[in-house]
């Protein structure tokens, strides 16, 4: 059995780069030859995951991003260097967040060919000449970001399509005007009329995916919130900090929640700090403040229970709600009221537009001054 050693570690870094995969031409030319890579396939050491594509760390354990990196390589390595990664594979590549746990390995191939699919990955047929440019990455090729978007939003359902739109504005990998463009290619592909309520539903300013479907459950319950990014300061203006989601109560206050991801947030002096703030937005007066994790989350589950409970004869009425629908939840309420408007002069805001056009600095102002 060959030794550990006799992989080199240049094709043990290039696997990483590419989900942990090679393909046979890439182990050839680090001088891994047909036998020699059956007898790690027969040891253990590396596995087959489709013809000429080996996975050369089988028992390392994987994050979830990793498998989706694995996933996305997959349909690379398999059908070669002309390969090109589209849809949701694309996305993954371009790094955007807010994807299902498992995206299906998706490429196409350029003249307009057409292969069978194989061992789960997807061949798409675009015609010739293809109907999007391409860039390089890496040993591969990927549709450029807003044609990607938009042969992965009609598949991915509304909940992720909208944490993926949120993610590239919030972060810049899109500019705000590019979101329109992405909408017209969509409503040209298939499953169009399926997300069409997705794109009013969009708002640069969530955070992390998870803040997103935060967002997309309280609306789905009738209970969108009046704001987002809500600022506490001091009644002599001190920042005391800013929670991902917030209503308006009758007695002029607050009810604030936070969404809080694991990496961020267990950190011991991460822990500490939250403390610390937590305390002193109690001490304003003025909010009551609920945190969540990503198990609190879903239709039915702690966040959506709690902040019904928690408004129950105690929100502030604001102007009518634009009742729409969304794929996989009930009929909801959507136009969420821009908290500048009620005139409480304990409360600012910099703007009250729609949340297609908030690009990430809107925020409102809740002063700790009692009236």
């Amino acid at each position: 059995m060959p030794a550990r050693s006799d992989v080199p570690l240049s094709l043990l870094t290039l696997a990483r780069r590419q989900g942990g995969l090679v393909s046979a031409a890439q182990a050839s030319l680090a001088g891994i030859g047909g036998s020699r890579r059956s007898r790690l396939v027969s040891s253990g050491r590396w596995s087959r995951r489709t013809w000429s594509v080996y996975d050369v760390e089988p028992g390392r354990r994987r994050s979830i991003d990793e498998r989706r990196q694995e996933s996305a390589w997959l349909g690379l390595l398999a059908f070669g260097p002309e390969a090109i990664a589209v849809g949701g594979a694309a996305l993954v590549l371009h790094g955007v967040a807010g994807l299902p746990a498992v995206v299906r390995p998706e490429v196409a191939l350029p003249g307009g060919r057409h292969l069978r699919d194989r061992d789960g990955i997807t061949v798409r047929c675009f015609g010739d000449p293809l109907p999007f440019p391409v860039s390089r990455y890496g040993a591969g090729n990927v549709a450029r970001l807003p044609w990607a978007l938009a042969q992965a939003v009609p598949q991915l359902g509304a909940r992720h399509a909208v944490a993926v739109l949120d993610d590239v504005l919030r972060r810049g990998l899109l500019p705000a005007h590019g979101l329109s463009d992405v909408r017209r290619l969509v409503e040209r592909r298939r499953g169009a009329a399926s997300v069409r309520d997705v794109w009013d539903l969009v708002d640069p300013r969530a955070e992390s995916p998870l803040e997103t479907f935060a967002r997309l459950d309280c609306i789905a319950a009738g209970l969108p919130p009046d704001d987002l990014q809500v600022v506490v300061r001091s009644a002599d203006g001190t920042f005391l900090g800013r929670a991902d989601l917030g209503w308006r109560l009758r007695d002029g206050g607050w009810l604030l929640a936070e969404i809080d991801g694991r990496d961020v947030h267990e950190a011991p002096e991460a822990l500490l700090r939250d403390r610390r703030r937590q305390n002193a937005l109690l001490a304003t007066g003025r909010v009551r403040l609920l945190r969540f994790t990503a198990a609190d989350l879903g239709a039915s589950r702690a966040l959506v229970r709690t902040v019904a409970a928690s408004l129950a004869c105690d929100r502030r009425p604001g102007p009518g709600y634009r009742v729409v629908s969304i794929s996989g939840h009930e009929p909801r309420v959507d136009d969420h009221v821009g908290s500048g408007r009620t005139g409480d002069p304990a409360m600012s805001t910099a703007s009250a537009s729609g949340p297609v056009t908030r690009t990430g600095s809107t925020t409102t102002s809740v002063s700790a001054t009692r009236r």
